[in-house]
């Protein structure tokens, strides 16, 4: 399944094991077993990065995603936050789905009986998986 890319889909995810490799004390992050143990309705915290119109750089947000299925390494998940620096548009909204892997995990939370269930409904924005 191929993974957010800033030119096709307009944002992308950043590493978060990357970054706590350049700062472990201010950057912690889950250990990688806990990351890989998240079911569905669980929450991960990913940054990403999205291009916004008229700036020379992608704005950066750490938002929660809502883990719908697991993947040989990592997830598919369900962005569960709205972005503040893009307007609402239908392209990379709250509903939006993605796939992202365990080195992109920054925090993760148990799952709730609103997010099971929003894990098993149909996603109102499907990531193309077709490549």
């Amino acid at each position: 399944m191929r993974t957010p890319d800033i030119e096709r889909d307009g944002w992308r995810l950043d590493d978060g094991e990357e970054r706590h490799r350049a700062a472990p004390v201010t950057f912690q992050i889950p250990d990688v077993a806990t990351r890989k143990l998240l079911e569905p309705g669980d929450y991960a915290k990913l940054i990403f990065e999205i291009a916004v119109e008229g700036d020379e750089y992608p704005s950066v947000e750490r938002m929660w995603v809502v883990v719908r299925e697991r993947t040989a390494n990592g997830y598919v998940g369900m962005l569960a936050n709205q972005p503040s620096s893009i307007a609402e548009n239908d392209q990379f909204w709250r509903g939006t789905e993605l796939p992202f892997d365990y080195r992109h995990i920054i925090s993760v939370q148990p799952g709730d009986a609103e997010s099971i269930a929003a894990a098993k409904a149909p996603v109102p924005i499907p990531w193309d998986r077709s490549g």
